[in-house]
């Protein structure tokens, strides 16, 4: 049998989920997102958990969709709704009441950035890539990283980094502030741990009431968002570019963008 795509682990009262398909960069592939859903929705229901923390396995955190997979070939379902459930089952983490930490770990492009946005804070390796590269491919973005990024990083910040898709160093993820803390390789996750632990140590229920109140002020929806980013992202899907931009990464090269 092979390993679980997903797997669980309690440290006192941490809960830690760690994308166990390395051999895949740890992409949004259908063997991950069932498991990954159905690990949230347990998380949700355990009141014992005061502190989560998302990783990866081997040498990526999460390497967004899987364009090599059958992901988006959901027959039956509308465009928007293909590209939709790729993002769903992550977005759920914006449900869960205790803070969650993304301890990434290597790494982290596109939706598996966005997967890093959507938790509260971001351990990062400091030698690791990340970025949000679909304008490098012909693709609008996805998980609400359009609506994220700008609240975390800035505007100006953000403009630069979704139209450019440059890829970044986790250096620089912290020196933007998109980064809480950028360590070595092999630190990562233990000061993912440390901040956990500080949390688990805190009053369990204050700190919930402390992150509803957290987002509640700034009106945080980027559910909402990430709908609306599937929607374009479906019409982007179905252009040239699209199909031009994804065949380049596959190919390792080059694209050439005509604007159809």
């Amino acid at each position: 049998m092979s390993d679980p795509a997903v797997l669980v682990s309690r440290r006192d009262l941490v809960c830690e989920i760690t994308l166990n398909r390395p051999e895949h960069r740890n992409a949004m592939a259908p063997e991950l997102l069932g498991p990954f859903q159905q690990v949230i929705d347990d998380v949700k229901m355990d009141r014992e958990i005061r502190c989560v923390i998302i990783t990866g396995s081997g040498a990526n955190f999460c390497s967004g969709a899987d364009f090599r997979s059958s992901i988006l070939d959901r027959r039956g379902e509308s465009p928007q709704d293909a590209s939709y459930a790729i993002y769903r089952p992550f977005l759920t983490i914006l449900d869960v009441q205790v803070p969650v930490i993304a301890a990434m770990n290597g790494h982290a492009i596109g939706g598996g950035f966005g997967l890093g946005l959507v938790c509260d804070m971001r351990v990062a390796n400091r030698e690791a890539r990340y970025g949000a590269n679909f304008a490098r491919l012909g693709l609008h973005s996805g998980m609400a990283i359009s609506y994220l990024l700008p609240r975390i990083a800035g505007v100006p910040r953000a403009a630069e980094l979704l139209f450019t898709g440059r890829v970044f160093s986790g250096a620089e993820a912290a020196d933007m502030g998109i980064a809480n803390h950028a360590v070595a390789p092999d630190q990562v996750l233990a000061r993912a741990r440390a901040i956990a632990a500080e949390i688990a140590g805190c009053a369990p229920v204050a700190v919930r009431m402390l992150k509803r109140s957290l987002y509640r002020g700034l009106s945080w929806d980027p559910k909402s968002a990430g709908e609306i980013e599937a929607l374009l992202q479906s019409r982007t899907l179905e252009m040239e570019d699209a199909k031009e931009g994804v065949a380049a990464l596959l190919e390792k090269r080059t694209p050439q963008f005509r604007g159809v």
